[in-house]
């Protein structure tokens, strides 16, 4: 009788593709690496906006207008730090490079502490009326806007008030101040009007890169309100502050701030930020929400 064959027959396991081949599954650490360094979607960027002016839409009143408030006293350190910075500088053609920055520090303080900024609120605001389209969201926005707008022009009146206190800083920063408040007063009103555009589309051009910045968001807004101070654009929330100090230091009178500045300002920077919103940003994505299957989710 013959010894039974015992020996088993061995199969070579079939082999995985390692994580770092090409094709092959990453394990968890790498996917959760992938998505980190993964660039949002145009449509999640924007969805993460609508849904911030969503909830600013909702807020209460008086909570809307503390929130203004403090923006509007924040942004009194845009026009501080310019001249601060300014002051101590010589005459020269750089110094425009350097003294700006002292210009992003308003933003800085608004944006990061998530104060209530009109022209913020041109893009975030908007794209709810966008989606959705009907009147009670349009009347939404622009009591939104309304408020917004009056308490952050009352901040930056008192911070502006504040500011011209005689003997509160020293000579030389005291004309930095009264330089840039008259340089703010002295433009035409078409000039003041097209700055003003260009201001609402770069500060709208921020707000869209700011839920994909991560942690380069303090660079994005320095660098973005860094253009603005740069090319000297009229902004209406810092501009006022400017404004507003002219007319509390008796070069410029309350006609002069609305109609020279307030006014081309206002409707330049509204322009741009609504412009940038439905010309570049939302429009290439109309087709695509309204094919969503979830679009209802959306109004």
């Amino acid at each position: 009788m013959g010894r039974p064959n015992t020996a088993t027959k061995h199969h070579a396991p079939s082999r995985r593709p390692k994580p770092h081949e090409p094709g092959g599954p990453l394990d968890a650490i790498e996917r959760d690496q992938a998505v980190e360094h993964s660039s949002l979607r145009a449509m999640v960027i924007h969805e993460v906006l609508r849904e911030e002016g969503e909830t600013e839409l909702k807020r209460e009143p008086a909570a809307l207008a503390w929130s203004g408030l403090a923006a509007g006293l924040s942004m009194g350190f845009s026009f501080l730090g310019l001249a601060l910075v300014h002051s101590a500088l010589p005459e020269a053609p750089w110094t425009r490079l350097v003294d700006s920055i002292g210009y992003t520090v308003g933003f800085l303080i608004t944006i990061l502490g998530r104060q209530a900024l009109f022209t913020e609120s041109t893009l975030t605001a908007v794209l709810p009326v966008l989606v959705r389209r009907d009147r009670d969201t349009l009347r939404a926005t622009i009591k939104f806007w309304l408020v917004v707008l009056s308490c952050n022009l009352v901040g930056t009146m008192l911070i502006a008030a504040f500011i011209s206190i005689n003997g509160l800083f020293p000579d030389e920063v005291h004309r930095s101040l009264m330089s840039f408040a008259h340089d703010g007063m002295s433009g035409a009103f078409w000039p003041t009007f097209f700055k003003a555009i260009l201001a609402g589309w770069l500060i709208a051009v921020m707000v869209w890169l700011l839920p994909s910045a991560g942690t380069s968001k303090i660079l994005v807004i320095m660098f973005l309100t860094y253009i603005v101070g740069i090319g000297r654009f009229s902004h209406v929330v810092a501009g006022s502050v400017d404004s507003a100090f002219a007319v509390f230091s008796g070069e410029a009178s309350m006609r002069d701030y609305f109609l020279r500045f307030l006014l081309p300002t206002l409707v330049g920077n509204t322009i741009g930020g609504v412009g940038m919103v439905a010309l570049l940003n939302h429009a290439p994505l109309a087709a695509e929400i309204e094919a969503a299957p979830s679009h209802e989710t959306f109004r």
